[in-house]
């Protein structure tokens, strides 16, 4: 972001009732530091003041939740805004003396990062009703998705706890509707065990066609396997039920928050590009979308790898220190949304081949998933600067020879998706 454009630098360190505004002009004097009230009116008063002074960059560090009546209240009145990242803000605390910790001082800093180091800030996008619905249901899948990961952890550890060969035999698909439904009517290892196979059976083949005959096998089997009744059996039974119903409610509601982001992505330009590539599904297209956006504000794959935390950090002093290291740092959220992207798409010839040389190499699983999420973020990246749909390397072979007709038999072969067969996936830039 171009700071010569403006010339008042507005820093608001925003509350839940109150933020905290201070105004700088470009050469760095104060002409605005005091409280604010978390309200349309004041903000307008405060931000048609500062417009007196010349053009305004409005800076928040959180432009979401307790920062978003600022953010809409500045755009609607024409002032452009830019967001700090919390991890560049506490950095740049550390360069101005003074370890006190106040809404002032956060303020300050705020506004005087805009006016001396715009490279730090993040630009605001223009898209901000269909995104910030996005950010809300996403949120709201990724709390569900905890809570499904709790409940059935707390099954598995329950089942543990009782009856260790049953959960053995059902704790894999422990969210499956089958197992679920299994748990919910039978209670748990003595209804399971008094219920027998032809109700067992009867129960699970609607729900699992294709496999509740392994299921119901491994069941009897697990359940022959302890004649032992462990104490806290009969309450465990009480509650197992409770956990079952619950799992089945947040894994409905899952269902219905991927329906809704899918409806929210559709609306989208960029949803259908990104998810041409292979690995990127509704829920990696809304991570991306989230956090890389058009991918204008990364200058280079580097900035956008580096950001994700996949870039290797390089550690080196003298002679006794050497080597690159995996990093710790950057986005965890689109870290592993890149992460189980890059493991998904190994079902992909180009991605599997790619992996398969790093393994080949020497690399671990996880380390070779790892390089594969980093050259996707090249792909990614030019996708998303050129407009171009994903191209496997073959039909790129194929359309720099001029064999155009092998390129559409290759896209048939490994292609499903209708969108993808547009002329927009054969352009070559």
């Amino acid at each position: 972001m171009d700071q010569d454009r403006f010339d008042v630098f507005v820093g608001l360190d925003v509350g839940k009732e109150h933020h905290h505004a201070t105004a700088l002009n470009s050469a760095g004097r104060r002409l605005h530091d005091k409280a604010l009230p978390q309200d349309e009116a004041a903000l307008r008063e405060v931000f048609d003041k500062l417009t007196v002074h010349g053009s305004v960059l409005v800076i928040v560090d959180q432009p979401a939740t307790i920062g978003a009546l600022p953010v809409t209240v500045a755009r609607a009145m024409g002032i452009e805004v830019a967001y700090l990242p919390g991890l560049a803000m506490r950095r740049i605390a550390d360069l101005h003396p003074g370890n006190a910790k106040t809404d002032a001082r956060d303020a300050f800093i705020i506004a005087e990062a805009g006016r001396t180091m715009p490279h730090a800030l993040r630009r605001v996008g223009g898209d901000d009703d269909l995104i910030a619905d996005l950010a809300v249901i996403v949120g709201f899948d990724d709390d569900l998705a905890s809570e499904v990961n709790r409940v059935s952890n707390r099954i598995r550890g329950m089942l543990t706890q009782i009856h260790p060969a049953l959960e053995r035999a059902i704790g894999a698909n422990i969210g499956h509707p089958a197992v679920l439904a299994l748990l919910a009517k039978f209670v748990g290892p003595t209804g399971l065990a008094a219920a027998g196979r032809r109700r067992l059976t009867t129960t699970t083949k609607p729900l699992a066609p294709r496999m509740h005959t392994r299921l119901v096998d491994a069941i009897i089997k697990a359940l022959t396997e302890q004649t032992v009744v462990v104490p806290g059996t009969r309450a465990a039974e009480l509650v197992l039920p409770q956990l079952a119903a619950q799992l089945q409610g947040l894994l409905a509601q899952r269902a219905a928050a991927a329906k809704q982001v899918e409806e929210a992505l559709d609306a989208h330009p960029l949803s259908q590009l990104l998810m041409s590539m292979p690995g990127v599904g509704i829920r990696t297209a809304a991570r991306l979308l989230l956090d890389v956006g058009d991918a204008t504000a990364f200058p280079t794959a580097g900035h956008l790898a580096a950001y994700a935390g996949l870039a290797p950090v390089t550690r080196r002093s003298g002679s006794s220190i050497r080597g690159e290291h995996p990093s710790r740092a950057g986005n965890k959220h689109l870290k592993r949304a890149l992460f189980l992207s890059a493991f998904a798409a190994l079902h992909d010839p180009d991605s599997r081949a790619y992996y398969d040389r790093k393994r080949a190499a020497g690399k671990k699983h996880n380390a070779a998933i790892i390089c594969l999420a980093r050259r996707r973020v090249d792909v990614l990246h030019a996708m998303l600067r050129n407009g171009t749909y994903y191209q496997h390397q073959l039909i790129r072979v194929y359309l720099l020879v001029g064999e155009h007709e092998k390129a559409l038999d290759r896209l048939e072969e490994l292609v499903k998706v209708p969108y993808v067969l547009t002329p927009g996936y054969l352009r070559i830039d």
